[in-house]
């Protein structure tokens, strides 16, 4: 992802001059290993999974955390949401990344194979529809959205779009998750009204988000959706759609999301701890890492930091988890 290529390029040319806390579509794994000075005593394992949304900010808030604990191997893998969950109810993985909320049914595995967890808010998020830069619709609204990402006869050229720039006639060329991914899930259910509920005549790039921002920015009437870190990442070569969600257009920003006006396709981010594995002390130690600097790490990649409320919140829910 480009999102962990940004982040080693800020922390080996110093851009992170943040205070940190000593303590306190392919199924890609990479494993963060840090060369701290002073040990902290910790050691252990934590294998950690889900969505590639969050995979950036859990993979950079690791490298910070082996800064000062060398001794523990995190690795992060990117199989999507859904395929995170599989992992976790079967006792495969410490932590869930998730771009959504637990699923009943997958609640029902966890429980019947003992496994105790808590979601934590660890970010928010602007699902962001990406356009090409030629494209001269700069605002949709859901209704539109719908007509372009609907299950049922999806327009195929811009100028079916109802209201749609009249002057602007290219074949609209759609690139998006696979339906093991949390963004997948949150944006067929905000836009069509039902999750997983989507055109299947798209071109499915997995978990793989490059391959999105290359097929918008090569096809004029191309159009796709992720996470906001992302689009931030990419906005040379792609622009990203106002939203109308039914009071005028609203950009994606840090503001419009902490401020409640992009609707609907503003999100909460979620890690989900096993109660097992925060038993563990190098574990517990990461997770209270990760919520004491998550946003002081997230703002620096692009993500949006959680408001005070949202924090104290989560830290009460590890706190249940860990006695």
């Amino acid at each position: 992802m480009n999102s962990r290529k940004w982040f080693a390029l800020a922390l080996s040319g110093g851009a992170l001059t943040l205070g940190f806390a000593a303590c306190g579509s392919d199924d890609s794994t990479s494993t963060s290993s840090g060369s701290g000075d002073t040990p902290s005593g910790l050691s252990g394992s934590i294998k950690i999974d889900g969505s590639s949304t969050v995979g950036p900010l859990t993979k950079a808030v690791s490298e910070q955390f082996n800064l000062e604990n060398p001794d523990v191997e995190i690795s992060v893998g990117e199989s999507g949401t859904g395929g995170g969950f599989e992992k976790l109810c079967v006792g495969e993985t410490a932590i869930n990344d998730a771009s959504r909320q637990v699923e009943p049914d997958e609640e029902k595995i966890c429980s019947e194979n003992g496994i105790k967890f808590e979601e934590v808010t660890v970010a928010n998020d602007a699902l962001t529809v990406a356009l090409n830069p030629q494209n001269p619709n700069d605002c949709l609204t859901v209704d539109q959205l719908a007509q372009i990402w609907g299950p049922q006869d999806p327009a195929t050229n811009w100028s079916d779009v109802a209201d749609a720039d009249s002057g602007f006639s290219e074949e609209i060329q759609k690139f998006g998750p696979g339906t093991d991914s949390g963004t997948f899930d949150y944006f067929t259910e905000a836009v069509n009204g039902e999750e997983g509920v989507q055109t299947k005549q798209y071109n499915n790039v997995g978990e793989d988000d490059n391959q999105t921002v290359t097929g918008v920015a090569g096809s004029p009437g191309g159009i796709g959706y992720f996470g906001f870190s992302f689009f931030q990442e990419n906005q040379d070569t792609i622009k990203g759609a106002q939203i109308d969600g039914g009071d005028g257009c609203v950009a994606p920003s840090v503001e419009t999301v902490q401020d409640g006006t992009y609707t609907p396709l503003a999100r909460a981010l979620y890690i989900y701890p096993s109660g097992k594995a925060l038993q563990e002390e190098a574990t517990q130690a990461f997770v209270d890492f990760y919520l004491e600097n998550s946003n002081a790490i997230g703002e620096q990649i692009g993500y949006i930091g959680l408001t005070d409320e949202q924090l104290t919140e989560s830290q009460d829910k590890v706190a249940s988890l860990t006695g």
